[in-house]
């Protein structure tokens, strides 16, 4: 049911963004004055096609919905019927070529900041970006901050919710910034500015640099009240229900959850013998945490969540929204920000100055899209803009076979005043080919490894 689940919303996500990068092709081809024979989403068998007459456009819904293209009238591909030679892509103008294949990477940083615009409109509920205990060594230590204190905003930008303030420090440090001004207030509501002063090594993972920030979100001591039972988990096994109070464990009274939840890590494949309390009845039960893999180690794990009272939770958490007009810079700016954050990751890989275990392949991307449905629909939509941006930027790299490649032979074009030769373009191409391939083969590659993991 999950993986059915992860599919379903990772063909969502990839059709939709792909049809809005083929849609800026069409769209532009179409402006220019370019004949275009198909627009199709997806590759292989059609399984849908429609055309309103013999000489317009087909539109085909395709068996594999991974991709998709826009085939235009063009010499270069084939035999031209003499009325279309006035509407063949490579007989218009070196600007109308140039606008036809930028549109689609094009449309998908557009479509990012449309997506990004809908999150900032419907608004979001997060958590407060109030600090827990700091450890000693940590970025955050080093930094001077303490438990308690609230990230109001980083770099200037406001971060109402941990994930905004995490995701700010993060993608700043990605950009290769040395001190990071973060604006915290305690709770008499006093401002102070603290900097984070970052390593060249610190920021070449984003996984690494969190582990190094030293940031963990504050939580109250909560009761050892089970909330969330997950299905087919040792907690469900055991017969653990939501409301359950756990009073002892091996003997042992357990005060708080973090104490429940230390003690299951240490039981690895081990039966616990439990007192529960339900219903004002104390029960005996018997558990025995799954073994899991987690920073090297082996830990016990029993898939049960704490039990938050409604008030507590209503304490800790932010609503957060703009207008549609005031969102729309903040769109664009998130839009550009990641973009910028994206590339420069990119390069930091090329020159060996960021860790590959930054790529994901189908793989990851599709847990991701399942993971963020799950999580409601603003998730989802954030999810979709970051790939849409992705996409959108891995679009433009000046790699034959992709947009990016086409548009530096343009510019040779236009610098040499004659087109590169088909022999020369097609050298490249296959140069082009194999190094996605190689990427890809990497990227699945790490995507198992993390499966494992």
């Amino acid at each position: 049911m999950e993986l059915m689940h992860t599919l379903f919303y990772f063909i969502i996500a990839i059709g939709v963004l792909v049809s809005f990068h083929e849609f800026g092709h069409f769209w532009v081809a179409r402006k220019t004055g370019v004949k275009v024979l198909r627009f199709s989403i997806g590759f292989g068998k059609v399984l849908w096609s429609y055309q309103q007459q013999p000489d317009s456009t087909e539109y085909v819904l395709s068996a594999i919905p991974l991709g998709g293209y826009v085939k235009m009238v063009d010499e270069r591909e084939g035999e031209v019927k003499k009325e279309d030679l006035p509407y063949a892509f490579n007989r218009q103008s070196l600007l109308a070529r140039i606008a036809i294949v930028a549109a689609g990477p094009v449309f998908n940083l557009v479509l990012a900041a449309i997506l990004f615009w809908s999150v900032l409109v419907i608004g979001e509920t997060g958590i407060k970006p109030i600090l827990g205990s700091i450890e000693p060594g940590t970025l955050a230590a080093d930094a001077g901050f303490v438990e308690g204190d609230e990230i109001v905003s980083v770099n200037d930008k406001v971060t109402p919710t941990w994930t905004e303030a995490i995701s700010a420090l993060v993608g700043a440090a990605l950009e290769g910034e040395q001190a990071i001004p973060v604006t915290v207030k305690n709770f008499e509501d006093q401002q102070s500015t603290r900097t984070v002063k970052i390593a060249e090594n610190d920021n070449q993972n984003p996984e690494v640099f969190y582990k190094r920030l030293g940031f963990k979100p504050w939580s109250p001591k909560l009761k050892p009240v089970i909330g969330l039972v997950l299905t087919d988990s040792a907690a469900s096994t055991a017969g653990l229900q939501k409301g359950d109070l756990i009073i002892s464990a091996d003997g042992m009274n357990i005060k708080d959850w973090m104490q429940w939840v230390n003690y299951i890590k240490d039981h690895p494949d081990i039966a616990i013998n439990l007192v529960i309390e339900r219903d004002g009845v104390r029960l005996p039960l018997i558990i025995t945490p799954k073994s899991v893999e987690a920073e090297g180690k082996t830990e016990g794990k029993i898939g049960a969540s704490v039990y938050v009272p409604e008030e507590l939770m209503k304490s800790i958490s932010v609503e957060y929204s703009l207008s549609p007009l005031a969102a729309i810079p903040v769109a664009i700016e998130s839009t550009y920000r990641y973009s910028a954050t994206t590339l420069k990751m990119m390069g930091k890989m090329l020159i060996g100055k960021a860790s590959v275990e930054n790529l994901s392949g189908p793989l990851s991307i599709a847990q991701f899209a399942g993971q963020s449905a799950s999580m409601g629909l603003v998730h989802f939509l954030k999810f979709m803009a970051l790939v849409s941006v992705s996409l959108g930027v891995l679009n433009l790299l000046p790699i034959p076979v992709l947009d990016g490649g086409h548009l530096l032979f343009f510019a040779i074009e236009g610098i040499k005043g004659s087109p590169v030769s088909e022999k020369v373009q097609l050298f490249f191409q296959q140069i082009g080919i194999t190094m996605l391939m190689s990427l890809m083969a990497l990227a699945m590659i790490l995507d198992i490894q993390r499966l494992f993991q």
